[in-house]
């Protein structure tokens, strides 16, 4: 069997043995917490798209402060808030007093589809991104809004807070892009996800089995099914032409951003530039911050010794009042 195979083969077992465990697992949500939680969706468009944009809070929350995720180029939204245990980013943000927002960028997720599939590059992401602060401030009366991007959500995020500051509280890059991964051909107008792409974030061991250590296997199996359930087997390839450019370029002008920013990562992220990272504070406004999470990987949000680590380190940055 060649390694390829067998990689695909030790996947589908832990997914499918992933989904039999959580039928079984003593699941939170069934002791009541559910019920304190409201999740909505809120009507918007931009270019003659519709855009989905959705909200959850809990029912006793003073619902002053709101905070928009930006998720990344493959997956949509809903990889925020795989409902188990308390791994959750948007229940965790909730339980801590916000409104928690979630967009799908157009032709991703729930959002409508795009007629050229190229369209969605980071400068079209950013407007939509926009529009949705602009549709979030109109619906509460916030005058500002937090922002979360992940990924190349850090990219879009961040254009977005660049161009229009104007109700953007607080910015938060996870996992930043900060310069190209290098030139390629792009050949596809999509990119054509797998089961096997869809987790090729956790850890692995040599072998090509995932770090039980570092990866809940109930967890991958439900992150896989989030994937498949809403982005199926395709998404929008523009990110490509911004995130697939010579190494030395650039991708987020830290030095334009106005906002106190959070830039947040683990130690272990095979995307990431760490001496930009590391030099990352030079460039950003007063109030900003950096958290390296020793051991940590690009899905740290989501690693069973690490994520409450990321947790904390973003609920206190954003309730940090401003000097």
């Amino acid at each position: 069997m060649s390694d390829r195979k067998k990689k695909r083969r030790i996947l589908v077992l832990m997914v499918l043995t992933g989904i039999l465990l959580c039928t079984g697992c003593k699941d939170w949500r069934k002791e009541g917490d559910a019920s304190s939680f409201i999740q909505t969706v809120v009507p918007l468009s931009r270019t003659g798209i519709s855009l989905h944009l959705s909200c959850l809070r809990k029912k006793d929350a003073g619902g002053n402060r709101s905070i928009l995720l930006i998720h990344g180029s493959s997956y949509s939204s809903h990889e925020f808030d795989i409902d188990y245990r308390d791994y959750s980013p948007v229940r965790f943000l909730a339980e801590n007093g916000y409104s928690v927002w979630l967009l799908d960028i157009a032709g991703y997720g729930q959002s409508g589809e795009v007629a050229d599939p190229m369209r969605p590059d980071t400068a079209w992401a950013a407007e939509d991104i926009h529009a949705a602060v602009e549709k979030i401030v109109q619906e509460t009366g916030q005058d500002q809004i937090d922002l979360l991007g992940w990924s190349w959500g850090t990219m879009t995020a961040a254009a977005c807070a660049v161009k229009h500051p104007e109700h953007i509280g607080k910015l938060v890059l996870y996992g930043p892009i900060l310069s190209g991964l290098g030139e390629m051909e792009i050949e596809n107008d999509y990119s054509h996800n797998t089961w096997e792409s869809a987790a090729e974030d956790f850890q692995k061991k040599e072998d090509g089995s995932f770090d039980l250590d570092t990866a809940d296997p109930v967890l991958i199996g439900l992150w896989c099914s989030s994937c498949w359930k809403y982005d199926k087997d395709t998404s929008p390839a523009g990110w490509k032409k911004d995130v697939f450019v010579d190494r030395n370029t650039s991708l987020i002008h830290l030095d334009e951003i106005s906002v106190p920013t959070l830039v947040i990562c683990g130690d272990r992220d095979p995307y990431l530039n760490y001496d930009l990272v590391h030099g990352a504070l030079n460039h950003l406004p007063k109030g900003s911050e950096l958290q390296i999470i020793p051991g940590g990987s690009h899905i740290v949000m989501y690693e069973k010794p690490y994520y409450r680590s990321f947790q904390n380190h973003l609920i206190s940055f954003l309730k940090k009042q401003d000097d």
